[in-house]
């Protein structure tokens, strides 16, 4: 009986001292939240298109795919051939990759897809 007192004890101890460090790190004012890096790295998010900005914002593997459909921009291109002029296997692997991709920057207002399937660049400057 003695043991399963000292037991309940320091659990209740211990359950006092979390509920003080919870206190504590409520009444601290918040973290300053750092800025986003301006440069885009692989693997990284692919910002929506707005008036002024330029195609260096986004991650290296979007910056190739919308150099190739602005120089290819009055006929558009299938992502097979997309696969090609960037000089990758044409393999469904890569393909449904850069399928996602040029539907991504269509999402996000770089690139429009004016047939299903066939993608283009929708004007913005590459920079």
């Amino acid at each position: 009986m003695r043991v399963a007192l000292v037991e309940a004890e320091s659990r209740l101890a211990r359950l006092a001292d979390a509920r003080v460090t919870v206190a504590e790190v409520l009444a601290e004012p918040p973290a300053v939240v750092a800025e986003p890096v301006a440069s885009a790295v692989t693997g990284s998010v692919v910002p929506r298109w707005a008036e002024g900005m330029t195609a260096s914002v986004l991650p290296p593997d979007y910056r190739r795919i919308m150099s190739v459909l602005e120089s290819e921009a009055d006929r558009g291109m299938r992502c097979q051939q997309l696969a090609t002029a960037l000089g990758l296997q044409v393999v469904p692997a890569k393909v449904e990759g850069l399928r996602s991709r040029a539907k991504r920057l269509v999402e996000r207002g770089w690139a429009l897809e004016v047939r299903p399937g066939m993608f283009t660049s929708s004007g913005t400057p590459a920079g």
